[in-house]
């Protein structure tokens, strides 16, 4: 068996790396030939074991730890476990009561994202993990610019679904309660009914070329409400939720002070997580990012299974569980799957409320 050859389904060798990543996950420890024999329903020699795991060493599947005479699997070869339980459909099934508990009587966005989060990191024993839905596609509606004082501007945002944003905006001049009225009226008839991101993207630009040639009023607005909108995106990076990352720390996987610590850095700037999360949020179904495959190398021991959710058929967010490599991986992904359908409904459910 070369690199290059495709491992037969049902054949010796997917038999012998499923039973070796299985008793790995379950014990942890480095995975030899005899035990394979004695302690499986492979119904294999040791001999035989053995010279199939040779192969499967030399495809990059399995590894040997140290002077270990056992193997474990590396992360190709929990890449190659994952797809095969995938397309097996073998995934552990998880009862639904204990999750619907959490939502039963909530109605508040707030409170149900945050019991998803507290609850994937309970049923699981790692870290939960969640964005908070995006505004991508929300159209603007209005802004207005209300004054405080002679140097102080409340900013509110207003979007076509409702939503309301606003921002004290200090400014450096002393503006007319009528000044700016109209620069709010010149700000709503251009922007109308642009999504929000379209906006931005739009605010920038004009932040960026010469003010001389833009009307007085359009400089003032471009002005107040360019803050108003970097504030609103800086706040968007920040929208994720994180509950029992301190289960992390009795796992034997992340022994090493300085990556638990650099980890528990992730954990606190979310700016990685957001990041990541938003890659699933692009596809719909779960997501398994396996060591390196999620792009950064902080989480180059871990394994991130997510999965968007949506409310009223449009995807707003991601949900999921970041643990060490060496997970249940069956239970966990079901256990994903299940909140970002709970968690689509109970939303909507409230939307509609």
């Amino acid at each position: 068996m070369s690199d290059n050859e495709t491992i037969a389904p049902g054949s010796r060798a997917e038999l012998v790396l499923m039973g070796l990543i299985s008793k790995y996950i379950n014990e942890g420890t480095p995975v030899g030939s005899r035990t394979l024999s004695k302690e499986t329903e492979l119904d294999l020699s040791p001999a035989t074991i053995r010279n199939v795991m040779s192969d499967l060493e030399m495809c990059g599947l399995i590894e040997a730890p140290h002077t270990s005479a056992g193997r474990i699997p590396t992360q190709k070869g929990y890449r190659f476990f994952i797809n095969c339980l995938m397309s097996a459909g073998n995934m552990q099934s998880v009862a639904t009561g204990e999750f619907q508990d959490v939502f039963q009587g909530v109605s508040d966005q707030k409170s149900i994202l945050t019991g998803a989060a507290d609850m994937l990191s309970k049923i699981t024993s790692f870290a939960g993990v969640l964005s908070t839905p995006t505004k991508t596609g929300v159209a603007f509606k209005q802004i207005e610019f209300l004054k405080l004082s002679p140097k102080r501007v409340l900013a509110i945002l207003i979007t076509q679904d409702g939503q309301v944003q606003n921002r004290v905006l200090t400014v450096n001049k002393d503006y007319a309660e009528n000044e700016l009225v109209e620069a709010a009226n010149f700000f709503n008839a251009t922007y109308g009914s642009w999504s929000l991101d379209t906006v931005r993207i739009d605010l920038a630009r004009h932040m960026r070329s010469d003010h001389r040639d833009m009307h007085r009023e359009m400089r003032m607005a471009v002005r107040m409400a360019g803050e108003l909108f970097e504030s609103e995106a800086e706040t968007e990076k920040e929208s994720v939720l994180v509950s029992g990352e301190n289960n992390l720390l009795g796992i034997p996987d992340f022994a090493e002070l300085e990556k638990i610590k650099g980890l528990f850095d992730t954990f606190k700037t979310k700016q990685v997580l957001y990041d990541l999360l938003q890659k699933s949020l692009e596809t719909s179904g779960v997501q398994i990012f396996i060591g390196e495959e999620s792009g950064y190398k902080i989480l180059e021991d871990c394994s991130v299974i997510a999965a968007p959710y949506e409310v009223d058929n449009e995807r707003v967010g991601v949900l999921g569980v970041i643990g060490p490599t060496r997970m249940q991986y069956n239970e966990v992904i079901s256990a994903v799957d299940i909140t970002a359908r709970l968690v689509g409904s109970a939303l909507s459910t409230a939307n509609r409320h």
